[in-house]
């Protein structure tokens, strides 16, 4: 058991240095802020309340922590947005969290940007609970892939599952929440 913890741990520290050398970092740096915490309360189009979206600053990285409510059973597109804003409507989030313009699709870009991450899945009751990490983020403002940049950054969950290629293909905003310091 201790070794399959040793080689989780080597796996989650090569993914950090090899997100940090995509951004263009030449070693990995401790965030200042680790156990910092953000959180989005997301509302749908209508601004009724769909739960939260914590994000977590650790050492390698953000684990971000979807607990929503009010969507349609099965999957959709969940992903960091680059605009801090949901208001007037879901399309002031902007698109995806892209600092360094790499391009959207875990399955077509070797480094693809910071704001794709993998669905969420609701279930018959419309809830939906996912623990994600990225490496690609962090909540150190000082950072060039900040989620803390000057216009701040927003989680968006669409109504289709992403595609996970060039296109992202998830349709319509469902949720959208500021990310703001907790």
């Amino acid at each position: 058991m201790r070794h399959r913890h040793v080689i989780a741990l080597i796996g989650l520290a090569a993914v950090a240095l090899l997100t940090l050398a995509a951004c263009g970092e030449s070693e990995p740096a401790t965030p200042s802020g680790v156990g910092a915490r953000a959180v989005a309360v997301m509302t749908g189009p209508d601004g009724a309340s769909m739960g939260t979206v914590t994000l977590t600053q650790v050492p390698s990285g953000v684990l971000v922590s979807a607990d929503v409510h009010g969507l349609s059973a099965g999957g959709h597109g969940f992903h960091i947005h680059s605009v801090g804003a949901c208001a007037p409507d879901f399309t002031a989030a902007g698109g995806h969290f892209d600092p360094h313009e790499t391009g959207h699709g875990l399955f077509v870009n070797d480094t693809p940007h910071p704001g794709d991450l993998p669905n969420i899945y609701a279930g018959s009751d419309g809830a939906a609970r996912a623990d994600v990490f990225t490496a690609a983020v962090t909540l150190d403002a000082n950072a060039d892939h900040s989620l803390f940049d000057a216009d701040g950054s927003a989680i968006i969950i669409h109504a289709k599952p992403d595609s996970y290629g060039e296109e992202p293909g998830a349709g319509d905003r469902a949720a959208c929440g500021v990310i703001q310091r907790a």
